[in-house]
């Protein structure tokens, strides 16, 4: 009975009422309160504050034409980490490009709706002025970063390139697109964090923008295996190819060479060691004998002895 008393005092209720029901615990007094009248804005979005917000109240508000006119309700329901998956991925397309990546920086936004919020930014950046595109290099998401950097706008893309979003992966991403511009190429294979993750050394030289330069300064650093699957036919283009395969073909004389000077003092152990000498041998015993002789013999004895 108290709980039927409290969902009619919700349907009806004003004023600071109104705002006292709004933490009530349970589910069917909050739904009771959606049907009030007198519930504006601001409380509703109050109400969207709740963390606690059970997901059924989430839901009927998500369904209510006449509560998503306002943006306020829209961006608070949206920004809910209990909001149900389809009114997020629903209510994405029609937030303001700030609160867009506001949401798509929130940890506790799930993986898809967050690739969802980026996936829409990066389908805004043709329409943006250079302003916005710039704001967006320097604390973007990460997608968002990566996709700056592939475009290639000198005054964007080194911004982007030091944002603290920006992930390894998004790089790659960038360097495998087709037509990638040089300058871009060369920006990453010159920068001082990029250019040390071996993978993206490894984009760089695969890549058919970069120029031979880069390539011939990048070889030492790789592996002959990379390389030699780089040399590949059809993988490179062929002047690039004859590099690869003269920088194998280098390697291996290389490692044969080490390989014969560790084996050089191995080998000289295992030569058969010259036996003594008998000549000498005899020569020695012959000089024994004669010290033993004259030893025998003593020496001759003086008068006094006698």
């Amino acid at each position: 009975m108290e709980l039927e008393r409290e969902i009619e005092r919700a349907r009806g209720a004003t004023g600071e009422e109104i705002q006292g029901l709004i933490f009530h615990p349970a589910a069917s007094v909050l739904l009771a309160l959606l049907e009030n009248p007198s519930l504006d804005e601001t409380k509703l979005t109050l109400l969207l504050s709740r963390k606690d917000l059970p997901s059924e109240v989430l839901e009927e508000i998500g369904r209510r034409k006449q509560f998503l006119k306002s943006y306020a309700v829209k961006k608070s329901l949206l920004l809910h980490p209990r909001t149900p998956r389809l009114i997020g991925l629903r209510l994405l397309k029609e937030l303001y490009l700030m609160d867009l990546v506001q949401f798509a920086l929130s940890p506790a936004v799930s993986a898809e709706l967050k690739r969802y919020a980026e996936e829409q930014i990066v389908a805004r950046l043709p329409q943006m002025p250079l302003g916005q595109k710039i704001t967006l290099a320097r604390r973007g998401p990460s997608r968002v970063a990566g996709a700056l950097v592939a475009d290639g706008n000198t005054h964007v893309m080194p911004i982007a390139l030091e944002n603290p979003y920006l992930t390894e992966a998004q790089v790659l991403k960038s360097l495998a697109r087709e037509k990638v511009p040089v300058h871009v190429v060369q920006a990453l294979a010159a920068h001082r964090k990029w250019s040390q993750f071996y993978n993206i050394r490894l984009a760089i030289v695969r890549n058919s923008s970069t120029p031979i330069s880069i390539v011939l300064g990048f070889l030492p650093q790789m592996t002959v295996n990379d390389i030699r699957a780089l040399a590949e036919p059809g993988v490179v283009a062929e002047n690039l190819r004859k590099y690869l395969l003269a920088e194998v073909h280098r390697r291996m004389q290389a490692s044969h060479r080490q390989a014969a000077r560790h084996m050089a003092p191995n080998t000289q152990s295992l030569l058969p060691q010259p036996k003594d000498d008998p000549s000498a041998e005899e020569e020695e015993d012959s000089g024994k004998s004669e010290r033993r002789a004259d030893g025998e013999s003593g020496p001759e004895k003086s008068d006094n002895d006698a």
